[in-house]
């Protein structure tokens, strides 16, 4: 086992050499392309530390600089040349990363509807020694800032009935029907017809449970003939169609009683399943309406016809509808919360439009040929194809009956042949016997007269089967259902579940963001559409929800001073200042000398291309802001090069050829982009984070070419934070900061691919690399496939070397008494997972670390932070808004829609710049320090102000954003070639890897750190 382990550790050592030397999986092809090669053509080289081949390029590199450990000092670090990396890619060796939920050996949370806020503590059934049982209670509202009144796009419940209700276990089928089965049956009326009361009784969930308050004495069965109901006979040489209906009691909480949400809320019992099955009996009540009046997803609900829509690129719309969802609330009360919500669907519109616009063709006739590769395999347009998949349509075409135009298909697959190539032999039903074999196109001709356009593109596959027969009629299996593309048409309301492109992303957008007074208008029209007054099932159950809005009683923190460089700036209320004539706080750590530019060539450049006297120009106004902004250049002529249109190369050229005129290695690296095209960008990012080890900086041609003050000022933040430098930082009493003893702030996010695309998981974390918490440190990981646990090692992994440089360079020796822990991106379901996982494997970690001292048991508190939420602030006009109506940075609310007892707040910290502000709520989950919330809150917001890169406060807190940041930069990372990402981003969402991986994600390259860039801010 131990010769197996050795042999396996080399072939994985080999692997990450050979993608480190890849740079987007395109391996090099010989020694000619290849860095680091010493001798000449054919000979290549051991060491990744030497001089290219190119010997101009060699004989202007003292030899001692790449080969000697001993470096000749310089501003910018180590001579010149791509070090070995100080660590491998961890291995994927061991169980595949699994969600710490899926753990078969933990015990099981409660079963809980998800569409409802629950709270933290509805989920903690389990018991650890080293973290709390229960999540922390609310120790006090803050006190701090000025009082105001604005409302809140939530409703309370004015009543709820005091009756028993039945909850009812309902099995249609074998149990294991589809939706649209268990649907059609459900609302059957030999059903209807048949349940005992009012079918207003009845409250049905889609899937398996029923409530009512009939108290039913026996088990209720039925058998519903569907062809009866379809008004259809049965089909040819089969039984009728029908399916088996059994409700009966069900097995656990089969009363309901909702006087006990009334006794949780007035404290007077615990959480428990008595109140679970009553909230969710509420949920069901609220969105059984509507379920059968609109499309539902999830607490969503659209109207093609009632709600806005738009075209936005691809065969793709988005469309505006109404979010609700029923929670528990601060206050002793019952509230509903309502948005707008938005989504895409498919186009209504014909197959070979839709697929035409998906692709990007301008007509459809070079789509026929175009959608096979020269080796006449199906291509990455075929791949695009397979997206209508699942997807309901109708087939209309000259001669077909009204009927079987409006009759529904379902696409099963897409077949990789077209109409003349696929042939078959049809039965003559009224002959009794098989025609001669002919193709689909030559059928359509003569059977409807219909002559194919387009004869060339994918026949389209549907789930039904026909019987296939012999020469003497007799039936020997069975043949799918095909029709030619060009005859089918999308029908409505088709979800669109993939990731949207860069283009539609933008419009999505654009469309999506509204101000506030319009975000109002489309809440109200919105209510109208679920139409509480007329709902059935709230009037039969006397359910109640008023129709005005909740007003709270908000408070708007103070806002704090800012320290530049020899000035304090004082934005107010405003949310904004510029750098005009400010010093960054700290700049750069060592003179800037060895840097260079390059004008990338890859890809159409946006506008007209960029010329070597404007990029002078740019350069020149560069360098004097920054000195202007605080930053030390000692070299204000860089290297100038026009870009290899291999990006990789590209940046290898401009990497020795700054480091071989200094004769260090380069301290930056500035390229102007074409375009924003993101493939460019993650390809430049890999090479210089991951092969070379350098900070680099990318700007936009156009934005260069303008040579404006405020967008240098912009990109100028960055790139002071990538050579060391703080912007600003808040004014405090005695410029202490808020932290009185050594504090770490650790913020962590996992971000997940989209439905569809088989991507990893990222995890990222940060960590607080000075007193102030100002610059931050990152590292990046995968963690599996749609794993929101970091996994252990991750966390060890990229937590060690940052709590050790954290230890020497910011605490002079001393551990951390006190750590901060913001988690973004989790649900209220996996609150104690992190308590119990990911807390209590840091704990463990930093003991192991601070073994010399033996009683070392730092304080903790932790923070979820929280986005993904559909609570909206709305002061109107005057006092406590903005000119568009929008709430003043700073304003906090934690009363009326906060848990009832939790410790949580919602803060809006920042100004929107566009649409309606989204405040962050934070939930405190543990609180070890006993921070007050006074001090906690002020501290949040304040810390807003900080973010490096912004000349606003940000709506997050800088740990979480950052962390953010760096689980998307970890893409640029990966251990993919651009075809196999491309490929991957195409994929069939039903071969997605979002359920149960069998293999481990593929560990990222890791990044060069001779020059310790992973303890800056490369990510910024």
């Amino acid at each position: 086992m131990a010769g197996a382990g050795k042999k396996r550790n080399k072939a994985e050592r080999q692997s990450a050499q050979k993608s480190r030397d890849t740079d987007n999986g395109r391996a090099y092809d010989g020694p000619s392309e290849r860095p680091g090669s010493s001798g000449g053509p054919g000979q290549a080289s051991s060491s990744r530390g030497r001089p290219p081949s190119n010997p101009s390029v060699q004989a202007n590199l003292p030899s001692q600089s790449v080969r000697s450990s001993s470096r000749p000092p310089s501003a910018g670090g180590p001579a010149v040349g791509p070090s070995r990396a100080s660590s491998r890619p961890r291995t994927a060796g061991g169980a595949p990363l699994r969600d710490p939920a899926l753990d078969p050996s933990r015990p099981r949370e409660p079963a809980l509807n998800r569409n409802i806020e629950w709270g933290g503590n509805a989920f903690n059934y389990f018991s650890d020694d080293t973290m709390p049982r229960e999540l922390m209670k609310r120790p006090g509202f803050g006190k701090i800032g000025n009082s105001v009144k604005i409302r809140l796009n939530s409703h309370y419940i004015q009543g709820t009935p005091d009756k028993i209700y039945y909850q009812y276990d309902v099995q249609i089928g074998n149990g294991a029907e589809k939706r649209g089965l268990i649907k059609a049956v459900w609302d059957s009326n030999q059903l209807n017809q048949a349940i005992p009361g009012n079918r207003n009784d009845w409250i049905f969930d889609g899937n398996k449970l029923a409530w009512s308050a009939r108290n039913l004495p026996r088990e209720f069965r039925l058998e519903v003939n569907l062809d009866a109901e379809r008004g259809r006979p049965p089909r040819e040489d089969k039984a009728p169609d029908t399916c088996r209906v059994v409700i009966r009691a069900a097995q656990t909480g089969a009363k309901i009683d909702l006087n006990n949400i009334h006794e949780y809320l007035n404290g007077k019992c615990s959480i428990g399943p008595h109140v679970f099955d009553a909230i969710n009996f509420l949920d069901h009540l609220v969105r059984e309406w509507p379920s059968k009046n609109l499309v539902s997803i999830k607490r969503s609900y659209f109207h093609r016809h009632q709600g806005d829509r738009d075209l936005i690129g691809g065969g793709i719309e988005a469309m505006r509808g109404v979010y609700q969802s029923i929670r528990m609330a601060e206050g002793k009360r019952l509230v509903v919360n309502v948005d707008v919500s938005h989504t895409t669907f498919w186009h209504v519109a014909s197959f070979p439009i839709i697929i035409n616009q998906l692709t990007g063709h301008n007509n459809v006739d070079t789509l026929q040929t175009s959608w096979r590769g020269q080796d006449g395999k199906p291509n990455f347009k075929f791949d695009a194809m397979k997206r209508l998949r699942a997807n309901n349509f109708t087939v209309k075409h000259k001669g077909r009956s009204e009927v079987e135009s409006n009759k529904i298909w379902k696409v099963a697959s897409i077949l990789p042949q077209h109409s003349r190539e696929y042939k078959f032999r049809p039965w003559n039903k009224q002959a009794k016997k098989l025609e001669l074999e002919m193709s689909v196109f030559d059928y359509y001709h003569k059977t409807y007269n219909v002559y194919l356009n387009m004869p060339h593109l994918p026949l389209v596959v549907t789930g039904r089967m026909i019987p296939k027969r012999d020469n003497a009629g007799n039936i020997i299996g069975k043949s799918p259902i095909v029709f030619p593309m060009e005859l089918c048409n999308m029908c409505d309301n088709q979800r669109y579940p993939y990731k949207l492109n860069e283009t539609q992303t933008a419009s999505m957008i654009k469309f999506a963001v509204k101000r506030p007074g319009d975000r109002l208008q489309g809440i109200n029209k919105g209510i109208s559409m679920l139409n509480w007054n007329n709902d059935p099932y709230l009037k039969h159950y006397g359910l109640k929800i008023e129709p005005k809005q909740i007003e709270t009683n908000a408070r708007i923190l103070p806002p704090p001073k800012l320290q530049f460089g020899g000035s304090v700036a004082e934005p107010g209320t405003s949310g904004r200042w510029d750098l005009k004539g400010k010093k960054f706080i700290s700049g750069n750590t060592a003179p800037l000398i060895s840097w260079g530019v390059t004008v990338i060539k890859s890809g159409q450049f946006q506008g007209k291309p960029i010329q070597l006297p404007q990029v002078q120009a740019f350069v020149k106004a560069f360098v004097q802001a920054y000195r202007g902004h605080g930053g030390t250049v000692q070299n204000e002529q860089p290297i100038i090069q026009e870009g290899h249109p291999d990006v990789p190369k590209a940046v290898e050229l401009l990497f020795y050829a700054v480091g071989n005129k200094h004769n260090i290695r380069p301290q930056m690296l500035l390229f102007i982009l074409p375009n924003k095209n993101a493939d460019v960008y993650l390809r430049i990012k890999k090479s210089c984070d991951c092969r070379w080890g350098v900070q680099s900086q990318c700007v936009q041609g156009q934005q260069a070419m303008k040579v404006a003050p405020q967008y240098i000022s912009n990109v100028l933040m960055k790139f002071n934070a990538k050579l060391g430098g703080t912007t600003n930082r808040i004014v405090t009493p005695k410029n202490a900061g808020h932290f009185t003893k050594p504090t770490m702030v650790i913020g962590a996010d996992v971000s997940h691919a989209a439905p569809g695309v088989g991507a990893p998981s990222y995890a990222a974390m940060t960590v607080s690399m000075d007193k102030f918490a100002c610059r931050y440190a990152a590292g990046v990981q995968t963690n599996g496939f749609r794993v929101e646990m970091i996994a252990t090692r991750n966390l060890r992994d990229m937590l060690q070397p940052l709590f050790r440089h954290w230890t020497s360079n910011v605490a002079g020796g001393r551990l951390p008494d006190h750590i901060y822990y913001f988690r973004d991106g989790v649900s209220e379901g996996q609150y104690v997972n992190v308590l119990r996982n990911e807390v209590a494997d840091i704990k463990e970690i930093l003991k192991e670390m601070g073994e010399t001292r033996k009683d070392y048991d730092p304080r903790f508190t932790v923070v979820v932070a929280e986005k993904r939420h559909h609570i909206r602030f709305f002061p109107g006009a005057g006092k406590g808004g903005d000119q568009n109506q929008n709430p003043l940075p700073g304003t906090v609310v934690d009363h009326d829609v906060t848990h009832p007892f939790e410790n949580d707040i919602y803060l809006c910290s920042h100004k929107a710049i566009q649409g309606t502000a989204r405040p962050t709520h934070y939930h405190m989950l543990m609180d070890e320090a006993g921070v007050p919330n006074d001090e906690f809150q002020k501290m949040l917001y304040e810390q807003c102000y900080q973010y490096i890169r912004s000349t606003t406060p940000v709506s997050l807190h800088p740990a979480v954003y950052y962390a953010h940041l760096a689980s998307n930069r970890a893409r640029s990372h990966e251990n993919i070639s651009e075809d196999d990402r491309r490929n991957r981003d195409w994929a069939d969402p039903s071969k997605s890897t979002s359920g149960k991986p069998e293999e481990e994600a593929k560990a990222l390259i890791p990044m060069d750190n001779v020059d310790n860039i992973s303890y800056g801010m490369w990510f910024v």
